[in-house]
């Protein structure tokens, strides 16, 4: 429990002491002083009162003996004060309620605790330090220049997204420049890219180039449960906006309140299509807002409302991709900056086996390098850490705690030595990277493939050495062991060659029979806790041509898999006895394992234990290449 909620909780117990102490004020109990009136009276009658201090009902009676008691009397004391003035005691009146600063204390106490509890439960509720008044004002923070500010220096590989924005930065610099030809400030912008690409990063930049002032708000914090609140939020965003402008207005995640009206199976939801339309008021409506930039980051720009993608409103949508082999350089310099390297780190190999990473990808692999070296009490961060920090990324951790038995690590080494070979062998194939036996993640070995560069589309060459490579694991085994030990290790493969298949005759044209047309995309239905897999809009007779074409191309890969293997089972039997011994091979390890040369290692490089085996399936290897 943290200091807040403890100072909660103390005020609530002191409420409670205070209440009931009001309401049990009245019921006090006698105490020993405390005399009735009957019995004041008897005291009075018999000489014994010295004298009495009277105020309002209430009588304080001193005796002969200095004795002090007190008592309660009627309104009508007549007939007392006659008493005691016949006995000759000394009688003083006191004015009756006098008011005291600390009495009215303690008597408001309770109800001003009380109010303050129910007011600090309602700031809560209503966001805050704003108040009930400030329920519907806009959530939007002013980010000041000299906190954690960020340039373009600092934003690398999107250089094409970087040169749209760059002109934004340009236009509230010198405006003029460009209404000298007619030119008009551009509305918005509309950041859009797959996570981690670097949109908020890239928005950033452009609060720390333009030195305007940059508000930034979430999609989220527009939607409320009560209806108009959001727009009441957009209302006063544009109205900050206006006092500050030219300005620059910040949504990240803006699909939180720009989706499509009216989608959906319930309809629309009102406070949000409430707060789309004040949005798309605000932006270029009756009264549009000038010189106010809206700028916008999404991942999900096919949801977002039609009337928000049209020019006036969004006129700039600035495609934040992930960066190819040059920009993931160019990342990777970025964030190597602060890390001490060693002379061995070649930051372009490290790019190119980085396919499909993002700039977060990047940044979390230098991270992971750096925690690497730090464990082994480095003074640089080496390449070997970075390798290990790749494959800690793209597969897991390695599982070296898991004792293996040596059939099973037999078996797997096989497995993986066909991946290899097949992969060295086929016509077109991305050159072998790593080959490894060592658990990572879900699989108990894998190979790895690093590409030259960035591939963005395959021919049907690599496509069927591609299949090839899927099924050298499946096949060595059968080579090796025989069919009846083959293991269910390559069930990964065989679902990734019938997936690779399927689109080459269903999407690609890859098939004489079916023609260069495009069928239904494969699809998967959940039917009672399964996926059930359907070929969508064709004929009974069509899907079971296309079956039959998967099936052939496949059959093909196996095939030619078969043949690579037996023509080269020396080969097979070295890189697998290699792979026992080494446990992780290089590719131009794997290629000297062929010609005989053994691995230069360090004797000092520890091994894993065996033991009992472990009923773990074995899974395929990873490709680097997009598939």
């Amino acid at each position: 429990m943290n200091l807040r909620n403890m100072v909660i909780w103390g005020v609530i117990v002191v409420v409670m002491i205070g209440l009931y102490s009001m309401m049990a004020g009245g019921s006090r109990t006698n105490t020993p002083n405390d005399l009735s009136y009957s019995q004041l009276l008897t005291k009075v009658n018999a000489g014994e009162v010295k004298a009495v201090e009277i105020q309002g009902a209430q009588i304080e009676v001193t005796d002969q003996s200095n004795r002090k008691f007190t008592a309660v009397t009627p309104n009508n004391q007549d007939d007392l004060v006659q008493r005691l003035e016949k006995q000759g005691a000394d009688i003083k009146v006191k004015a009756a309620g006098g008011f005291t600063l600390m009495g009215a204390l303690f008597q408001f106490l309770p109800i001003l605790l009380l109010i303050g509890v129910w007011i600090f439960f309602m700031r809560q509720m209503q966001g805050g330090a704003r108040g009930a008044m400030g329920f519907g004002k806009s959530k939007a923070k002013l980010l000041t220049e000299n906190k954690n500010r960020v340039t373009f220096e600092d934003v690398a590989g999107v250089e094409e997204a970087k040169e749209e924005v760059v002109e934004i930065v340009d236009f509230l610099k010198d405006p003029q420049k460009f209404q000298r030809l007619g030119g008009k400030i551009p509305k918005g912008a509309l950041l859009i890219g797959p996570p981690g690409t670097g949109k908020t990063l890239l928005a950033r930049a452009i609060a720390g180039e333009a030195g305007v002032p940059f508000f930034t708000i979430s999609g989220s914090d527009f939607v409320e449960m009560f209806v108009g609140v959001g727009a009441s939020r957009v209302r006063d965003m544009f109205e900050q906006g206006k006092k500050n402008a030219p300005c620059i207005i910040f949504i990240d995640e803006i699909d939180a309140v720009g989706r499509h009206r009216g989608a959906g199976l319930g309809g629309g939801n009102d406070e949000r299509e409430q707060t789309l339309n004040q949005l798309l008021v605000e932006m270029d409506g009756f009264e549009s807002s000038e010189g106010i930039i809206l700028i916008a980051a999404t991942n999900r720009p096919d949801v977002l409302d039609p009337a928000l993608l049209r020019p006036g409103r969004f006129d700039r949508q600035v495609v934040v991709p992930n960066p190819d082999v040059n920009g993931r350089e160019r990342i990777l310099r970025v964030h190597m900056k602060n890390v001490p390297l060693a002379a061995d780190v070649d930051v372009k190999v490290i790019a190119r086996g980085t396919p499909g990473f993002s700039g977060a990808d990047l940044a979390n692999l230098v991270n992971e390098g750096a925690l690497m070296g730090a464990r082994k009490n480095r003074r640089m961060v080496t390449m070997r850490d970075f390798e290990d920090a790749k494959d800690k990324v793209m597969m897991g951790a390695e599982r070296r705690s898991m004792v293996m038995s040596e059939d099973e690590k037999r078996c797997t080494a096989y497995h993986e030595g066909g991946h290899a070979l097949v992969a060295l062998s086929v016509p077109a194939a991305d050159p072998v990277h790593k080959a490894t036996i060592i658990p990572r993640g879900r699989a108990l070995g894998m190979v790895m493939q690093l590409p030259e560069g960035d591939r963005y589309s395959m021919n049907f060459e690599q496509m069927t050495s591609r299949l090839a490579i899927m099924m050298g694991g499946r096949v060595a085994e059968e080579i090796i062991f025989g069919k009846d030990k083959v293991t269910s290790g390559a069930s990964s493969d065989i679902q990734a060659a019938t997936g690779l298949a399927r689109s080459m005759v269903t999407r690609w044209g890859y098939s004489d029979q079916l023609g260069l047309v495009a069928y239904g995309d494969n699809q998967e239905e959940v039917f009672l806790g399964h996926s059930v897999s359907r070929t969508q809009n064709v004929s009974e007779t069509t899907a079971n041509i296309i079956d039959s074409e998967v099936k052939r191309l496949v059959q093909g890969g196996y095939d030619e898999a078969k043949r690579i293997l037996t023509e080269k089972i020396d080969d097979l039997h070295s890189v697998a006895k290699a792979l026992l011994e080494y446990e992780t091979l290089s590719g131009d390890e794997i290629v000297g394992a062929m010609k005989g040369i053994k691995p230069n290692r360090d004797e000092s490089e520890s091994r894993r234990p065996t033991g009992p085996t472990v009923a773990v399936p074995i899974s395929p290897q990873p490709s680097a290449e997009p598939a």
